[in-house]
């Protein structure tokens, strides 16, 4: 009984100190626990003598009668207890055995999940006002009514004009006095009739605009600083309202009459700086305003009649007042980005999609004006400062949002995104030709290393297209300084081998960049940083190969020169980044692109063989070309060597087997046709002379010299075939006796020299007994290595 009491014991200690599930969790699997302990001492009881029933049992369980011995009767099954229906649950008490307190638990408390409310979609009108006539009746006829009754009054005071009852002043005192009573019994009712007040106050404002307007233009009562200044009184009145009155109509009259007060005491010689101070003061005022009021529809039409005024003045401004324009136009940007950030900033809401076009617009209104107004000027060469100068701007102004912690990120990576731009649009506007690549090769750089920096992703799609187009960029000033075939350039310190290289280690840098960020997190950039390191081997790859092809195009036209030197620099360019690949893990490319490369490089030295015979003959036979050009090509071809020597180490080390025996027969054919075709240049070079003609040397070669250079190969692949137990090298070999001997005694025979008969087949059976010989000298060799071409 101890026993039980005690795993009883360790159970509840378990499951107070254990925090890996919550705490209702804890109480279920308890209280399973309890249920089959409870169920295993009452077994335990049954099974002992006499064992005590329950104090209170709901239903008294049915207890089987003990067994007789004759006959046997099945006991009855025992009946379920019936559980309770709509028992609340109570608390349970917890004890902890280490403590004296006790504390309750709720075991079944658990807060049910939320449940996803979704929008509610937008009403419609009619939703919106499902009782029509109470719209009508309380929205649309007192504005209809209100603009009928300044029509009226309007007329009554034209009548009386008309028929001389009124002089200047009283005519002007009536329409003062008809704006006031509209606004002083609008004020009376703006507590009962919060919406037919606001309307009878907007007509009061229009009464006063039009009456100070007519008492300057039509009765000359004011001269235009005095209406002006009465005119911004009243403006300053209607604002007033619209924050008492909390109306955002009253501050878009008050904006509408502001804005038309210059035009309504206009002169005949406009006076910009007036109206410029005038349009910066009045949205100082709207600053004020949208700081404390969320009032986007004043902003909006703010920003929209402003841009109407602004943009129409600055299409007339003189050669004089440019600047002036400038100014302003610089005031106003800044103005109007504050007012469309203010409210937001101060109530830490989330900018909205009208809130980011303002500002967009904004920018590209003012970026037009100030490009418009430095070509007026006749000032280009500060546009691209203008736009470097706009970016850090939307910068600085980025950093100040970003110091207020609360703000919405979305206004900060519109303007990161704007910056970026800006700094982007800089060169090209700015600057001209291969500069401008430069600049984008240098920016690249320095946005990515500022998205390692800040973790701002936008950087990072911008550098990616900084890059792209550079690369672009790049491609046109190739084209363009490069065209002209003729234009001799310094030798290294030009603009096309500079930029080239630049936009090579602008690439490297970047894919350097990408390799220090962790796998886990840039799993994705995996094959861009693989693009971008091969992309700067192909730009420094480019970089040489123009630079040499141009070089020799310039200074000497009309030749192919430059063929015989790019083939020299190619395999040079080739083997010496191979080997360093292998030194240097960074630049080290897979097997496969090795490979591929050394291979390329081997073909386009055979593409371009046929205009080596071309130059040997300019130099041999015509003498237009200075023969030491042709040491360029033997440069060339040692390096041809050397890379067969590193595919012929690949194809042995690194090459699956089953791709041994076809990689070792195209190297045995791509080694025989370079040695075939290098012996025929020297041979060209070696005998040829004015009383020997290059056709009888190049015929002599062909059927003397090759079959000497077969053989000798034929011999060298048995050798090499026998020493390392290929089979396939010396099947090679065989192959190649047959076709030299067929070669001689079909094709060759006829029409050579008797030195050259002699020579040949001297040299052909010479080999043959030596390959006979070696054969019987390594039959064991032969006869082990049979059994495992068969496996």
């Amino acid at each position: 009984m101890e026993i039980i009491y005690i795993l009883l014991l360790l159970l509840i200690i378990y499951f107070q100190i254990s925090g890996k599930s919550n705490l209702a969790e804890k109480m279920d699997a308890l209280e399973k626990q309890v249920r089959g302990l409870e169920q295993l001492l009452r077994q335990y009881r049954q099974a002992g003598a006499q064992p005590k029933p329950p104090a209170a049992p709901l239903v008294k369980p049915v207890v089987p009668e003990p067994p007789k011995p004759e006959p046997v009767i099945p006991p009855e099954p025992v009946a379920k207890p019936v559980a309770p229906q709509n028992i609340e649950r109570q608390k349970e008490v917890v004890t902890d055995p280490f403590s004296t307190i006790r504390q309750p638990v709720k075991t079944r408390d658990a807060q049910p999940p939320k449940i996803y409310q979704p929008a509610e979609p937008e009403l419609s009108f009619f939703e919106r006002h499902p009782d029509l006539e109470k719209f009508i009746g309380e929205n649309l006829i007192n504005k209809i009514g209100i603009a009928i009754l300044v029509l009226a009054i309007g007329f009554f005071v034209k009548y009386a004009i008309d028929n001389n009852w009124i002089g200047p002043i009283g005519r002007v005192g009536i329409g003062v006095l008809c704006g006031g009573i509209l606004i002083g019994l609008a004020h009376r009712l703006r507590k009962s009739y919060n919406a037919f007040s606001s309307v009878l106050v907007g007509g009061g404002l229009a009464v006063l605009y039009f009456t100070i307007t007519l008492a300057y233009h039509q009765f000359h009562l004011f001269n235009q600083t005095t209406s002006f200044i009465i005119l911004i009184i009243i403006t300053c009145f209607a604002v007033a309202l619209s924050l008492l009155y909390d109306k955002q109509e009253l501050a878009v009259i008050a904006l509408i009459g502001g804005l038309s007060s210059p035009f309504m005491v206009s002169g005949n010689v406009p006076n910009y700086h007036a109206l410029f101070t005038y349009l910066v003061i009045l949205n100082l005022g709207l600053l004020a305003i949208a700081y404390r009021k969320s009032w986007r529809v004043l902003n909006a039409s703010a920003f929209g009649l402003t841009v109407i005024v602004f943009g129409a003045a600055i299409f007339s401004l003189s050669d004089k007042t440019y600047v002036t324009g400038l100014i302003y136009g610089s005031v106003l940007y800044l103005l109007f980005f504050a007012i469309n950030v203010a409210n937001n900033v101060r109530e830490n809401k989330k900018f909205i999609a009208s809130d980011f076009s303002i500002l967009l617009i904004n920018t590209g209104l003012y970026f037009g004006a100030g490009l418009y107004l430095l070509t007026a000027m006749h000032r280009e060469e500060f546009r691209g400062f203008f736009s470097a100068g706009l970016g850090s701007i939307n910068l600085i102004l980025s950093y100040v949002l970003f110091k207020n912690r609360k703000v919405d990120t979305n206004i900060l990576y519109l303007l990161i995104g704007v910056t970026l731009t800006f700094i982007s649009l800089t060169a090209p506007i700015q600057l001209h030709g291969h500069n401008i690549t430069l600049f984008w090769a240098a920016e690249a750089v320095l946005l990515y290393w500022l998205y390692q920096k800040s973790e701002i992703e936008l950087m990072k799609l911008t550098s990616l297209i900084i890059w792209g187009a550079m690369l672009i960029s790049l491609w046109m000033d190739w084209l363009s300084i490069y065209t002209y075939a003729h234009t001799p350039f310094t030798i290294l310190a030009n603009k096309g081998f500079i930029t080239t290289v630049v936009a090579a280690i602008s690439s490297y840098l970047l894919f350097m960049l990408m390799r220090k960020e962790e796998i886990n997190q840039v799993y994705s950039l995996t094959v861009q940083s693989s693009l971008y390191k091969y992309v700067s081997f192909i730009l420094l790859f480019m970089s040489g190969l123009l630079e040499v092809n141009h070089q020799f195009l310039s200074r000497y036209p009309d030749t192919q020169l430059n063929n015989l030197y790019l083939m020299l620099y190619i395999p040079v360019f080739v083997f010496t980044f191979y080997t360093l690949s292998k030194k240097i893990p960074a630049i080290q490319p897979s097997w496969i692109i090795s490979t591929v490369l050394l291979a390329v490089c081997i073909v386009v030295y055979f593409i371009f063989n046929p205009q080596f015979f071309d130059l040997q003959y300019l130099m041999l036979v015509q003498h237009s070309l200075p023969a030491w050009h042709f040491v360029a090509h033997w440069l060339g071809a040692v390096f041809v060597g050397l890379i067969f020597y590193q595919l012929i180490v690949t194809a042995r080390d690194v090459l699956p087997k089953e791709m041994q025996t076809t990689a070792t027969w195209i190297l045995s054919a791509a080694i025989l046709l370079f040695l075939s075709l290098e012996f025929s240049l020297l041979s060209n070079q070696l005998f040829y002379s004015p009383l020997t003609a290059i056709d009888r040397v190049v015929t002599v070669y062909i059927k003397v010299g090759l079959p000497i250079i077969w053989g000798l190969s034929s011999f060298a692949l048995m050798w090499l075939g026998m020493h390392y137990k290929m089979s396939t090298m010396r099947v090679i070999s065989l192959t190649l006796f047959s076709v030299t001997l067929v070669k001689l005694f079909v094709f060759d025979i006829q029409n050579i020299p008797p030195a050259g008969k002699i020579a040949a087949f001297f040299c052909l059976g010479v080999l043959l007994l030596i390959v006979s010989f070696m054969y019987q000298k390594v039959k064991k060799i032969i006869v082990e290595d049979e059994p495992k071409q068969h496996e």
